[in-house]
């Protein structure tokens, strides 16, 4: 080795390669190797957004590897060179989403980056909490039924501060009723120490049980939803993320 700095080469996938690698996980890398000193480390940059030829010779079980692969390689610093410009390019005439995410708005965790996901990849729905009502029922019918996507993920975080407003009774305005949505995950959640939102850990606890809460209240609102997951067309799932670590936690 000549102790020059690690270096890469990074390799274009355009959408006639990408399906090959999304089968293996949603935008993963098409080679790669342990970077040493003086060794080029194949990188993918991924220049195009999802045909729908692509998207539906997808699995919802490969999908859902793809996310997971894809929030390792974001933890691990090896996150895909993402070229925006030209996905926002390719997905301007349409857009063919593997997966919908519903998921909080806490400004540390966006689902596309956390798992790595490119223009195009995802529909993205955000709310405090990530409860689900009819409006947000609606849209995960649309994404599905309509758009085709295959995967539905409920993702929850630790720390979350909509779930510490309902173990906390906080009253705001508009927030109030939304909170009393988190506040059956509250009352659902076993545990013997401080019920408090000062609690990380009963925090963490209630939070994990909320997502699976709005998983059954997707099942109980949206007929198509339940239909569509019963045929094997979608599947639904939770996940929850650790703002810490970075790691986000499949509850499959």
């Amino acid at each position: 080795m000549n102790g020059k700095p690690d270096q890469c080469v990074c390799i274009s996938v355009s959408s006639n390669s990408r399906r090959a690698a999304l089968k293996t996980g949603l935008g993963m890398a098409v080679a790669g190797a342990v970077g040493t000193a003086g060794v080029f480390v194949p990188r993918v940059s991924l220049a195009a957004s999802l045909t729908k030829k692509e998207r539906d010779s997808l699995t919802p079980d490969q999908i859902i590897e793809g996310m997971k692969r894809g929030n390792e390689r974001f933890i691990s610093g090896k996150a895909h060179q993402h070229d925006y410009l030209a996905q926002k390019r390719s997905s301007a005439s349409g857009q063919f989403p593997a997966a919908v995410i519903l998921s909080c708005i806490d400004s540390r965790a966006p689902a596309e980056l956390i798992l790595d996901s490119g223009i195009g990849d995802t529909f993205n729905a955000r709310i405090a909490g990530n409860i689900a009502n009819e409006d947000l029922a609606g849209s995960l019918e649309f994404a599905c039924a309509a758009a085709g996507a295959k995967v539905v993920l409920v993702m929850g975080h630790t720390d979350c501060g909509a779930v510490k407003g309902a173990i906390d009774n906080v009253n705001l305005g508009n927030l109030t009723g939304l909170l009393a949505k988190i506040k059956p995950a509250v009352d659902a959640t076993k545990y013997e120490g401080k019920r408090t939102g000062s609690n990380i850990e009963f925090v963490d606890m209630v939070a994990k049980v909320n997502v699976q809460n709005t998983i059954d209240d997707l099942h109980k609102r949206s007929e198509i939803l339940s239909s569509m997951e019963k045929d094997g067309k979608i599947k639904m799932v939770g996940a929850m993320y650790n703002l810490k670590t970075g790691k986000v936690e499949f509850m499959t």
